[in-house]
């Protein structure tokens, strides 16, 4: 073939690929409703909530989709919101959105700023933000939710959307399946979210099979010690001394206990104890998060924190009434692990869809989401994905390259996404993979 052929042949491959996929009018009918869309944003980002307290979001959520024609049940696994369109017979998609703010005081100097404060579960009172992007989340949500309503005729099947609380927290997906998610309403075959990033350019989409996001354990450590004067250290058993070799020790789990093919951190994230220069204290309270992927490295880890911990006690003759105390959260974050063939699928199709230059693909992160949970609760039926949707302009990535420059992110008081480009190709994105998921026979 000559090359002008060539280039023909390539400029209509051009045509019949993703921009044929694209004529049928999502992403027209989402950039006319994006003034709307924005509105609901504002708002969304002006009155945050804090995990297990999003009743306001969940009424806005909740109140779209019953005017878009699903059947919606309120108050799922404390305040969870799931709305059921049926369509016909064919599979069931489950597309969800987290609901919930973070206690971080706003600094982004937008003009719709949040100022609300509230007091968490934990009983601490704090400035909230949408620092995590979830009302990108439950917008997107809103529109896939009439976009989904208004094309009935291109799809069937049974939709099933849920607005999840508390991911924040690692609480809301198990709360909604112990409500009863699976059992009062219908099980999916397919599950799909997808979360804001500041890691790629606004717009772009991010996938990654396999594991996605990380275990995240939270490890208290109680060093306990025999206290006493500081002039005379050897009357007594020094809590700071062993929690510190403690603290050295456990980086041997990760350099020489795990492998380097399963990646895993351990990070002493808070080390207190003694009150003043000259006296030793009884004890030191050590905060770690634990992070890893699969469930062996998850109990390697966290194994060898009680075992090193009491080994260090025996080796500073601690006696045994004063051995450490190790609690591991009851209620981690567990690893999401989006399923590989249905990933590359949904992959290729994105990328067939929006052109190779607005699908990468993506590390895996050490973050922890709870969005794993519903798959785990049947993963030999559930396929299940995870993408990602950047937020960032191209722009200001580059620049920070080239400076050498570092960039807020996710959870920082500073990070406003450009939302409107995260909701449009979030919502898109999630339409047509539904779409595509329960093809019209």
């Amino acid at each position: 073939m000559t090359k002008p052929l060539i280039r023909i042949a390539a400029a209509l491959a051009a045509l019949t690929a993703a921009p044929a996929m694209a004529r049928d009018g999502l992403a027209d009918q989402i950039q006319g409703d994006l003034p709307g869309l924005m509105t609901i944003y504002r708002d969304l980002h002006q009155n945050p909530e804090l995990s297990f307290q999003e009743v306001r979001s969940a009424r806005i959520m909740a109140d779209a989709a019953r005017k878009a024609g699903f059947d919606v049940t309120e108050g799922v696994g404390k305040t969870g919101v799931v709305a059921v369109l049926r369509n016909g017979a064919g599979p069931t998609v489950l597309i969800r959105a987290d609901m919930d703010g973070l206690p971080v005081v706003e600094q982004t100097g937008l003009a719709f700023a949040s100022k609300a404060r509230g007091t968490s579960t934990a009983g601490v009172e704090s400035g909230i933000m949408h620092a995590c992007g979830h009302d990108t989340h439950m917008t997107a949500w809103i529109e896939v939710a009439r976009l989904m309503a208004a094309h009935k005729d291109r799809w069937q099947g049974t939709l099933v959307m849920i607005g999840q609380p508390a991911e924040e927290i690692n609480q809301g997906a198990l709360a909604m399946l112990k409500d009863g998610l699976f059992t009062r309403f219908p099980k999916p075959d397919h599950a799909l979210a997808f979360h804001d990033t500041a890691d790629l350019a606004s717009g772009v989409i991010g996938v990654r099979p396999g594991f996605a996001l990380a275990n995240v354990d939270s490890v208290d450590v109680t060093v306990k010690g025999l206290g006493g004067h500081g002039a005379y250290p050897q009357t007594t058993r020094d809590p700071i001394v062993l929690a510190s070799a403690i603290v050295m020790r456990l980086q041997t789990l990760v350099s020489r206990e795990s492998s380097p093919f399963d990646p895993s951190v351990v990070t002493v994230g808070a080390f207190h104890g003694g009150a003043k220069h000259n006296i030793i204290p009884d004890e030191v309270k050590l905060q770690l998060t634990v992070r890893s992927y699969s469930d062996e490295s998850r109990k390697l880890l966290l194994d060898g924190i009680k075992r090193i911990a009491m080994g260090e006690a025996l080796a500073s003759g601690m006696p045994q009434d004063r051995m450490p105390e190790v609690t591991v959260d009851p209620v981690p974050a567990k690893a999401t692990w989006n399923t590989p063939a249905f990933t590359e699928r949904m992959g290729t199709f994105f990328r067939a869809r929006f052109g190779a230059a607005r699908v990468a693909d993506v590390p895996p992160a050490m973050a922890g989401e709870d969005f794993g949970e519903f798959a785990r609760a049947d993963g030999n039926r559930i396929n299940s994905l995870i993408f990602w949707v950047g937020g960032r302009p191209a722009e200001v990535i580059e620049s920070a390259k080239r400076d050498g420059k570092l960039l807020h992110g996710l959870h920082s008081p500073f990070w406003a996404p450009e939302a409107d480009k995260v909701i449009a190709s979030a919502s898109e994105a999630l339409t047509a993979a539904a779409m595509e998921l329960m093809p019209r026979k």
